[in-house]
């Protein structure tokens, strides 16, 4: 693979990961830290979706293919969050003791790691469907999205 094309589709990654995450995140309705309802988490993937679609003039096929990279992002998503309702506490167990748990911190930075490895291909062939599935214009939209960091894709106003 070209060097320019492993360095774009990491780059699309990194975005769609960012994006992925900043939509989930973003905005709390139930308070800062309080954790979206599935409901929510839904809502807000489909929103990106439309955005994202209209800002490329995706057709049905494309769109589609956002979407499935869309559901795979956030089953990384989930999957590296795990099952803790509060990541928070986690982290202060580490600090709780008058030591810092370092098996602990180990042992949560390899459960993390882990969904990651375990998730990255569905993501990446998801991705790689999607980006491939773009004509040359579209593809260069993407570019110019990531040179420029999504700032006139995602200004509020």
């Amino acid at each position: 693979m070209k060097p320019w094309i492993k360095r774009t589709l990491i780059g699309l990654f990194g975005a769609a990961i960012l994006a992925g995450g900043l939509t989930a995140c973003g905005h709390r309705p139930h308070g800062f830290g309080a954790p979206m309802s599935a409901e929510d988490t839904a809502q807000r993937r489909a929103k990106m979706v439309e955005r994202v679609s209209s800002k490329l003039e995706l057709n049905a096929d494309q769109k589609q293919r956002l979407t499935v990279l869309a559901d795979k992002l956030q089953e990384q998503r989930i999957a590296v969050m795990g099952q803790t309702k509060d990541p928070r506490a986690e982290v202060k167990a580490l600090v709780a003791g008058d030591k810092f748990d370092k098996a602990r911190a180990q042992a949560l930075v390899t459960e993390k790691t882990t969904a990651l490895q375990s998730k990255s291909p569905e993501v990446i062939t998801a991705l790689a469907d999607f980006y491939d599935s773009l004509n040359p214009a579209q593809q260069q939209k993407v570019r110019d999205f990531m040179e420029h960091r999504g700032g006139r894709w995602f200004r509020r106003g």
